[in-house]
């Protein structure tokens, strides 16, 4: 039985059409041959102005399990990034197709669905995650489909995102938009959100408990945004690390127990030779940091959980300030990934250093619940129109993004809209 997430969609008229200009709406279910899509190619790879160009690329086709959306919004990520770079590696060496459409978040409607697809019907609301799996494996039966060798990621390890007027995915990435957001806060979040719901409930026995103490590294960041709430949620305390000062304040908003300048230190890269006079000099002013986590959790209660992202940076003092049996939780490298720390920290404390990697469709749902009943909120902070596409990924890259998340604008064809009927009429005043 198909899932209601909309009663009933307006009744609109609208010309079946080969191709349609941004912004237009086919009718309810009639899928074009074409489309335009922001394309990156292999002899394009470079900064986002450069590899992001607008193409017209043909409608993908279904598989009997996949399900076309129309994007009514996309989300910004860092995959983005490097997808347009072509580093750490280039999509191409992966899917293998003449062009890549980045975008791994977006919310829209179900335009036509494949034949074995039941629970999911034209016409339906939807966010997507960005697993997928081929689904016939031990893992993806029984065990966790993020580790099936199948897994990959929609978006940057296919060849088929979200940025395009509409992009094919399979019918377990969808999940349901809540109704109170707006189209471009409905797409902001999936990503981060539920990669950050992995990295905390998914590990155990080092899942969070109420009372634990976290350290959340790029806590006003998309990833942070979400650690933070979830930890608050979750009745424990995160403490926050930012690098500029004027982000204090938003991230003591979302509810975290205190926060940590780290440009009030000097402890940050590879670590250097053990036993030198750099070594010493690094681990007095990493202690001097260790001593900023006692100020907010009272002297000698170091974290139990690190919240890792940055990677290369701030890896060596990540596994210092972690307490004895606790976990090192990390899910990127955006500062490079050749990882240095002193491991007598890791074996004679007996830590956890735990690699972490998006989450599973039931991980996927439990935070998106978390955001349909507002016990969370998506934290957009800026809204691009599709030319900006670009634009928000060079921002991005040089870390001139504002706190909370970023999306654009696909086919909605205005901020603050929250239904296809709204998308119509704001498209008939247009």
């Amino acid at each position: 039985m198909a899932l209601d997430t909309q009663s009933g969609q307006p009744s609109y008229t609208a010309p079946e059409k080969d191709l349609y200009e941004l912004g237009e709406i086919p009718p309810m279910g009639y899928v074009p041959k074409q489309m335009y899509a922001w394309a990156i190619r292999r002899e394009r790879h470079g900064e986002p102005e450069k590899s992001f160009q607008v193409e017209v690329v043909d409608m993908p086709e279904l598989d009997s399990n996949d399900v076309l959306v129309l994007v009514m919004a996309a989300g910004i990520n860092y995959n983005g990034v490097w997808a347009g770079l072509g580093k750490p590696i280039s999509p191409f060496d992966g899917h293998g197709q003449p062009y890549h459409i980045a975008g791994s978040d977006a919310s829209g409607i179900v335009w036509a669905v494949g034949d074995k697809v039941r629970n999911w019907k034209v016409g339906d609301e939807v966010i997507i995650h960005c697993n997928q799996d081929d689904g016939d494996d031990e893992e993806c039966n029984g065990g966790d489909p993020m580790y099936s060798n199948s897994q990959r990621i929609w978006g940057y390890e296919t060849p088929d995102g979200s940025f395009a007027q509409f992009t094919r995915v399979q019918a377990q990435q969808l999940l349901r938009r809540p109704k109170h957001l707006t189209w471009e806060e409905s797409a902001c979040y999936t990503l981060t959100l539920a990669t950050a719901y992995r990295m905390l409930f998914g590990h155990a026995p080092h899942d969070l408990k109420p009372g634990q103490n976290v350290l959340v590294w790029g806590a006003s960041g998309g990833l942070g945004t979400y650690a933070v709430q979830l930890i608050t949620a979750a009745g424990a305390n995160a403490i926050g690390v930012i690098s500029d000062e004027s982000k204090r304040d938003f991230v003591m908003g979302l509810g975290a127990k205190g926060v940590i300048n780290r440009k009030d230190f000097s402890c940050w890269g590879q670590l250097p030779q053990v036993n030198t006079p750099e070594y010493n000099e690094w681990f007095k002013e990493a202690r001097r940091f260790g001593k900023a986590i006692w100020d907010i959790t009272g002297k000698g209660n170091n974290v139990d959980i690190v919240f890792e992202h940055p990677g290369e940076t701030t890896f060596p003092v990540s596994n210092l300030v972690c307490k004895k049996g606790g976990m090192v939780v990390i899910c990127a490298g955006t500062t490079g990934y050749n990882l240095t720390f002193d491991v007598r920290y890791t074996w004679m404390h007996q830590k956890r250093l735990q690699g972490s990697h998006f989450a599973h469709l039931k991980q996927a749902a439990a935070a998106n619940q978390m955001m349909i009943e507002r016990r969370i909120q998506p934290f957009l902070s800026e809204t691009f129109d599709w030319e900006g596409i670009p634009d928000a990924h060079t921002m991005m890259m040089n870390n001139q993004h504002p706190p909370g998340n970023m999306a654009a604008l696909v086919q909605s064809p205005a901020k603050g809209l929250k239904t296809l009927e709204e998308v119509l009429d704001a498209g008939a005043k247009s």
